[in-house]
């Protein structure tokens, strides 16, 4: 386009050209610095609005130059119905921009009339170089569609070249995954079902990345989970086989660890009894001691071997797997199973012999489970192991409560127990709880004290028959340590000459080795249970055997029809050795048990036996006295043996006091050598009593109606006669310095006083309060009143009362009278 039309253009003021010019304009003014052009707009927009009318004219360039949005003005401007003012200064306002294009247009004319030239320039070098590219094309591919061609070859032979590098290495891979699925059966059928699963892995890699075949792929992918699942059931069956095997060996794991703990029970025992030694020792004042440390320490997996391997390689195969969740419920289901198996017992054995092989069974069971629990890394877990303890322990207690009610032998009973308490201690070392077990058996502790009460009972009630109840002959030391020195039965230190008669009978010895043997009982039952200090329970189950077995046995043969005198005099002597060894008894029951010897002898920790034994003892003098009182009853029949009216006196006595006297001499003699004082002047003591009152008694008989003066000095003569035997055998018993005041001359008290009443010559003095309180206190006024009212003081003669008739009575008749009627008057 020319300069000057461009230049007439812009000078214009109206149409299409005018609308362009502007642009044109203002686009070449683009080309100089953008500072310079922001100015003069600035400038011009400032100018205008400078220059426009006031009002809304101002306030919409001023919208307008500020680049403000007048959409605002224009929606109010149509709401209010205002549109044409609005036109109005729309149209001013462009009238003014196009006066400011018209004087930018003036103001850079000359700078864009060059760059029209320049351009023009340009645009016709461009035309040049476009004819020059074209006829440079033609020539480039007139020499290069050979050269194309061949490219084409070589790019064809390079994609057969890589497709057939592709198949190569297809087949390679394919090779490779085929020798991996060789090596996996391999290892398969060699058992090696880890390698086979490492190698199945590979396979399965291989089979995912490289290998594009896609029919071998469906193949392979279809056999890895039958592969996978074949590997399970082998390892299964494996598992399955060390399941059976395991079980079969857990008997001798169990009995190999109970015997274990048998060794440890044994060596405590020692200990406590090098223990128990020292201390006695250290009391008696020796203080020379030796102490030893046992510091032996047992591995239990070195003792207890078993093998885990094949539970170990399952364990292992089913983590590759990713199913170890369903192994270990397969595992712990199974063994549940075989621990209910294991818990059932049958009825073809008796319990007493199946006992050990049950209880080693489960006991080898958990100790199988245990080690699976610390070694196999979280197949087992504790609540488990704990389900399957629970589950055992209802069932054991089941069964012990059933068998044990049903068990009819003490030492039945305490072999069960023992070997439960083993059982028990060697699974409370792998952290499993015992305390329901141990309550079973005190439950039963009970029934094993009846059954044991029971079969003492029997063993004491032979011993009683077959005593002969006479004092034992020591012939032997070794006789007396066993007889005597082992149940501290000694009344002296120092060794006796041999023979040695004993004061009791072999019923001692006997009843004291029972007792033990009760104590141990006892003991071993309570040992090892819940209790941990248990001597109380045992003195109160020995004082039940001592009060409900050995006194009641006692009191049975006490009380017994066919029991003679030396046999109570015997009965009573054991007694009083039985009740000093009670304390032996205790100290024995201590020592099994671990308690101090010196805690024994304390008050409160005395037997009850001992009190009830001494009871029995003084019902066995009574029944001796009882007896020699019946016997002597059978000599002094003085109402039918003694002429109570006779016409002369008889100074050597009746027949009857001299068998007396050779009984209570054949009596007395045999209870010195037995008896202790007391006992010797208790029984000598009540004879003595005893015929003086059934001297009494003959005179106050309802057989005898009267009596002379002739009998009852005859009854003196025998009076004097048991008086004078009973001085020699008080003092010859040596009683005459411990009971001085009361001899046995002092027994026949009341029948002395009769007599001397009935043959004093001034009966009517024994009226005087004083007089009778000295010598006639053993009396009684109403029966000597009755005694008298039968003494008739003449002969029974034919010419009795003509020969004694007189003028006169006599004063000693009077004065008899005059006591009769005294105490008549006072009855």
């Amino acid at each position: 386009m020319p300069a000057n039309f461009i230049r007439g253009e812009c000078g214009q003021n109206g149409g299409e050209a005018l609308k362009i010019t502007p642009f044109l304009c203002f686009s070449s003014l683009s080309l100089d610095p953008g500072v310079h052009v922001t100015m003069d707009l600035k400038t011009k927009r400032r100018g205008v609005v400078e220059n426009g009318d006031g009002g809304e004219d101002s306030v919409m360039a001023n919208l307008i130059a500020n680049g403000d949005d007048v959409g605002p003005l224009v929606r109010l401007a149509f709401e209010m119905g205002r549109p044409e003012g609005l036109l109005h200064q729309l149209i001013y306002i462009v009238k003014q921009k196009e006066v400011e294009i018209e004087e930018m247009c003036r103001t850079h004319y000359e700078e864009f009339i060059l760059a029209v030239d320049e351009l023009r320039g340009v645009l016709v070098d461009a035309e040049e170089l476009k004819g020059e590219l074209q006829s440079d094309n033609f020539k480039l591919q007139q020499v290069g569609s050979a050269l194309l061609a061949k490219l084409e070859e070589l790019l064809e032979s390079y994609s057969i070249r890589k497709n057939m590098t592709e198949a190569i290495e297809m087949s390679k891979n394919c090779i490779q995954v085929l020798e991996l699925c060789v090596k996996c059966n391999s290892h398969i059928s060699e058992g090696k079902f880890y390698s086979a699963l490492k190698t199945l892995d590979l396979v399965e890699k291989s089979c995912a990345q490289n290998i594009p075949a896609k029919a071998l792929k469906m193949v392979i992918e279809r056999r890895i989970p039958v592969i996978k699942l074949h590997i399970e059931k082998k390892v299964c069956s494996e598992v399955n086989e060390w399941m059976v095997e395991i079980r079969s060996a857990a008997k001798n794991i169990g009995q190999t660890a109970i015997g274990r703990a048998v060794t440890v029970r044994q060596r405590d025992k020692e200990m406590l009894e090098q223990q128990r030694k020292a201390e006695e020792q250290s009391i008696s004042g020796l203080e020379d001691l030796a102490y030893t440390l046992d510091s032996e320490e047992v591995e239990e997996d070195s003792v207890l071997q078993f093998d885990l391997t094949p539970l170990y390689r399952a364990c292992h195969i089913h983590d590759c797997l990713g199913i170890r969740e369903k192994f270990r419920e397969y595992y712990y289901t199974n063994r549940l199973l075989q621990l209910n198996s294991d818990l059932e017992i049958t009825s073809a054995q008796p319990f007493v012999e199946s006992y050990q092989t049950f209880f080693a069974q489960i006991a080898g069971f958990f100790i199988v489970e245990d080690r699976v629990l610390r070694t196999t890394g979280g197949l087992l877990v504790s609540d488990q192991v704990g389900t399957l303890w629970e589950t055992a322990v209802a069932k054991m207690t089941s069964l012990l409560e059933e068998q044990f009610s049903c068990m009819e032998s003490a030492p039945h009973l305490l072999l069960v127990k023992d070997y439960v308490t083993l059982f028990g201690s060697t699974l409370r070392q792998y952290g499993l709880e015992i305390g329901t077990l141990l309550d079973v058996l005190d439950r039963s502790c009970d029934k094993y004290h009846l059954l044991l009460l029971e079969e003492c009972r029997q063993q004491t009630v032979d011993v009683f028959g077959n005593d002969p109840y006479d004092q034992m002959e020591i012939k032997k030391e070794t006789d007396y340590e066993n007889f005597i020195l082992s149940f501290n039965l000694q009344t002296s230190d120092i060794m006796p000459a041999f023979p040695y008669t004993a004061p009791f009978s072999s019923m001692v010895p006997d009843s004291c080795r029972i007792a033990r043997s009760f104590i141990k009982g006892s003991v071993d039952y309570l040992s090892y249970g819940s209790h941990v200090n248990f001597f109380d329970v045992v003195r109160k189950y020995l004082d039940k055997f001592l009060i409900d077995v050995l006194n009641v046995t006692l009191l049975e043969k006490i009380n017994s029809d066919n029991v003679t005198v030396s046999q109570l005099m015997q009965i009573a002597a054991n007694i009083a050795v039985l009740e000093r060894a009670c304390d032996f008894f205790l100290r024995h029951a201590a020592q099994l048990c671990g308690i101090p010897v010196r805690l024994v002898g304390r008050p409160q920790a005395t037997l009850t036996a001992k009190v009830i034994l001494k009871t029995s003892r003084d019902a066995a003098f009574i029944a001796l006295q009882n007896l020699v009182n019946t016997k002597i009853n059978e000599f002094m029949t003085l109402t039918e043996s003694v002429n109570w009216t006779p016409e002369e006196t008889n100074d050597s006595g009746h027949d009857y006091i001299h068998e007396v006297i050779i009984y209570l001499d054949s009596f007395m003699s045999p209870a010195q050598q037995i008896f202790p004082l007391d006992a010797v002047y208790r029984v000598g003591s009540g004879a003595f009593e005893h015929i003086s009152n059934s001297i009494v008694a003959a005179f106050s008989s309802d057989s005898v109606k009267r009596f002379n003066a002739n009998v009852v000095i005859n009854i003196e003569y025998d009076l004097q006669i048991i008086e004078n035997f009973a001085e020699e055998r008080f003092y010859a018993a040596g009683l005459g310095e411990t009971y001085s005041e009361v001899s046995f001359k002092n027994c026949l008290v009341e029948a002395r006083q009769l007599v001397d009443l009935l043959l004093s010559s001034q009966p009517e003095n024994f009226l005087n309060p004083g007089i009778w309180e000295k010598n006639c206190y053993a009396l009684e006024i109403k029966k000597v009143a009755a005694i008298l009212d039968k003494f008739k003081d003449s002969p029974d003669g034919i010419f009795g009362s003509l020969a004694n008739k007189t003028s006169k009575q006599s004063a000693r008749k009077k004065s008899m009278d005059v006591l009769k009627k005294r105490l008549k008057d006072f009855n």
